[in-house]
């Protein structure tokens, strides 16, 4: 072998072991600078194609973060999420319910933000996200009721809960089915009339309600099991073609179409009953950002980013959900429907619902204790004969104590 093919060779060797060091030194810079960021949800397994579709699409455009999903039973979020948020070590990003948190805004353990970074949602629910003056959650969907009617028991129309007290059933049915014990279902109801405090709950307004409730309770025009049973109790006594009126999420009518098909076919689709104020009900969840979470910038991004309108969109055409996203919202999806097929009239509207929505009950730092006094008042009310006036009263104590 010549000397200068020698000299070819090493220099050959030389630089692939400087390409090889090189490569092996850029791929460890990376690895050391690319921050994970751990994602929780509650139960979303069922739509993983959904999520994970999501999540390349956002490493795809931001090399230096990787999103660690991680789905959790929606029975053990609280628990797992409040032993996390305790340690030095919890998720970045974590989806909750308003209500827990809401608590754990009080209890100073999440990160917040200031309103321009929201503007892609409707100002109307950012405001069950603020405490404090400051917004501490995400708004990932939003659900609005809506209010089924069975037309073999009924041909009214009612718009309001007083219009609907008004009405009779049938021998052998009710007129509608109240949750009064299920969590915060009795206080979304007076809410309506603008009885959201302890100054309100024992004012004339409330001791009428109380009243009617009463009345129907002891004229059988609501199942004696309205006191305890839940909603979903409720929609089986529609299914059973016992209900003339049922306020409820637009996403059991395909439970009621495949159990209970000739019920379906009997059933109207109307705009969900309102109070005094005639705004509307609704419910939330959203994303929250612990606040000792390393990387608390990277996980609002990627809240941003999952709540954008096409991924929003996509969401709603998958679920019946409604997006808290404006232009999602506003997309033709939710707008225009064929008339015949009642499970796309209530996704419009429950849509249109979400543009005339009640303010959302004043915060309370103990909103499981006040949930379980509503129902202990209701029911000494309604099973006990106790005195309207005077159990109010005693309600309206008890509520100012939580705050």
């Amino acid at each position: 072998m010549s000397f200068r093919k020698l000299i070819f060779i090493i220099f050959i060797i030389i630089l692939c072991v400087f390409i090889t060091s090189y490569s092996i030194k850029s791929l460890t810079d990376t690895s050391n600078t690319r921050k994970t960021v751990v994602f929780w949800t509650l139960q979303l397994g069922t739509f993983d194609k959904y999520v994970n579709n999501i999540i390349s699409q956002y490493e795809n455009t931001h090399k230096d973060v990787k999103i660690k999903w991680i789905d959790i039973p929606y029975s053990e979020g609280e628990k797992r999420t409040l032993a996390a948020v305790l340690t030095d070590n919890p998720p970045d990003l974590v989806n909750l319910t308003p209500d827990f948190s809401l608590l754990l805004a009080q209890k100073k353990a999440l990160y917040t933000f200031d309103e321009n970074k929201l503007t892609q949602f409707l100002p109307s629910l950012l405001q069950m996200l603020k405490f404090e003056g400051k917004y501490y959650a995400v708004p990932f969907y939003a659900t609005s009721p809506i209010t089924l009617r069975n037309k073999n028991l009924s041909n009214k129309e009612p718009e309001t809960y007083d219009e609907l007290f008004l009405l009779t059933a049938p021998k052998g049915s009710y007129i509608t089915m109240f949750s009064f014990s299920e969590n915060d279902t009795l206080l979304k109801l007076l809410n309506k009339y603008n009885i959201n405090n302890a100054e309100s709950i024992n004012n004339n307004k409330s001791v009428e309600l109380f009243s009617l409730f009463k009345k129907l309770y002891d004229n059988n025009q609501i199942p004696k099991e309205s006191v305890t049973q839940s909603h979903r109790d409720a929609l089986e006594k529609y299914m059973s073609g016992q209900i003339a009126f049922l306020v409820t999420g637009a996403n059991f009518l395909n439970m009621i179409k495949e159990n209970a098909p000739s019920v379906y076919k009997n059933t109207e689709i109307l705009p969900q009953l309102t109070g005094d104020t005639g705004l509307y009900d609704y419910s939330l969840m959203d994303f929250v950002i612990p606040l000792k979470a390393k990387n608390k910038e990277e996980a609002l991004d990627f809240a941003l980013f999952f709540t954008n309108k096409i991924n929003q969109l996509e969401f709603a055409k998958i679920t019946p959900i409604l997006p808290v996203n404006k232009e999602a919202l506003n997309d033709d999806y939710f707008r225009y429907t064929n008339k015949e097929d009642i499970q796309s009239l209530a996704r419009i509207q429950s849509a249109k619902q979400l543009n005339k929505i009640q303010p959302p009950l004043s915060a309370v730092k103990n909103k499981k204790d006040l949930n379980t006094l509503s129902s202990s008042y209701v029911q000494e009310i309604l099973i006990n004969n106790a005195p309207i006036k005077d159990t109010l009263d005693k309600f309206s104590k008890d509520w100012s104590k939580l705050n």
